[in-house]
């Protein structure tokens, strides 16, 4: 991936305001609110917004130009610091980010939403010189957050929308989710989730999803395991003797039928992205 961005599944990503508001239990941990934290900005989220500099809103443009000149197209993902379906920010920074996205044909843009019912009053506009939406641009994949059964809810309203791509961001994961119809779905992405605080996911949760996606025809990218590993891993201590589990590492078990698996914490970075071996990395077919 590009050098913008950490996250696996994008190149770049893309924020043209900065905030939001908790909404779900995937929100308990939100790293862009202990950034806020960080920086003295904690009322982005508590009701306020802030739009991001000419400079950066402009990034895109350069993307899309570098794309153009090597034939490759890139995904941004937009955003990592606020959500684009929010009903709190004025309606002209969402309309001057149509028109980005419509001057850079190159860029495959994921749209992530934890708001997804709002989608459809948010579309473009001829009214601001967008072209008609139709079936959706080609370059743009509207997506939402489930992270529990409650939050399957999104899908269907995200199905209810019309959009070249739809995906679904499964992270974190907090629980089994069952059978899925993931009928008018491209791509899911499913992830553990990291920080202090994370919350375990267990294997079997995410291979029921692999497996329904290789059903169905969907596309199944893999994020990561998060802090919490289904394998023990080799740690030196300080006094430098060997260890199979963490200083406080807590075994986890799901409240799950046959399941008899331990989950160790070991941190995101030692417990990887790899799924029964090997990295999932799929991804629908990117626009012509």
């Amino acid at each position: 991936m590009g050098a913008d961005t950490k996250i696996e599944w994008a190149h770049h990503t893309y924020n043209p305001w900065i905030g939001c508001t908790r909404i779900s239990p995937a929100c308990d941990h939100c790293y862009a609110a202990d950034w806020a934290k960080r920086y003295g900005q904690e009322h982005l989220w508590q009701g306020e917004r802030r739009q991001t500099s000419a400079q950066t809103r402009h990034q895109p443009f350069k993307w899309n130009r570098e794309a153009a000149a090597v034939g490759e197209r890139r995904r941004v993902f937009c955003g990592s610091l606020m959500d684009f379906a929010d009903n709190q920010v004025p309606s002209r920074w969402r309309d001057d980010t149509w028109h980005c996205i419509s001057m850079c044909p190159w860029l495959d843009w994921m749209m992530l939403s934890k708001r997804p019912q709002n989608y459809a009053k948010f579309l473009p506009t001829p009214a601001i010189g967008a072209p008609e939406w139709g079936d959706g641009w080609p370059n743009v994949w509207l997506g939402t957050t489930i992270e529990d059964r409650q939050r399957l809810i999104n899908l269907e309203h995200l199905r209810r929308v019309p959009a070249a791509v739809r995906f679904l961001s499964i992270e974190p994961l907090l629980e089994d989710l069952g059978e899925l119809d993931l009928t008018g779905i491209h791509l899911v992405i499913v992830g553990g989730e990291s920080g202090p605080d994370a919350r375990p996911m267990h294997p079997a949760w995410v291979r029921s999803i692999r497996d329904q996606c290789a059903d169905q025809g969907v596309a199944f990218f893999f994020k990561q395991w998060g802090e919490w590993s289904p394998h023990t891993a080799a740690i030196e201590d300080d006094d430098g003797s060997i260890r199979t589990t963490p200083r406080g590492g807590v075994n986890w078990q799901a409240e799950r039928p046959g399941a008899v698996a331990g989950m160790f914490r070991i941190g995101k970075k030692r417990a990887g992205r790899l799924l029964d071996g090997r990295p999932h990395d799929e991804m629908p077919r990117p626009a012509a």
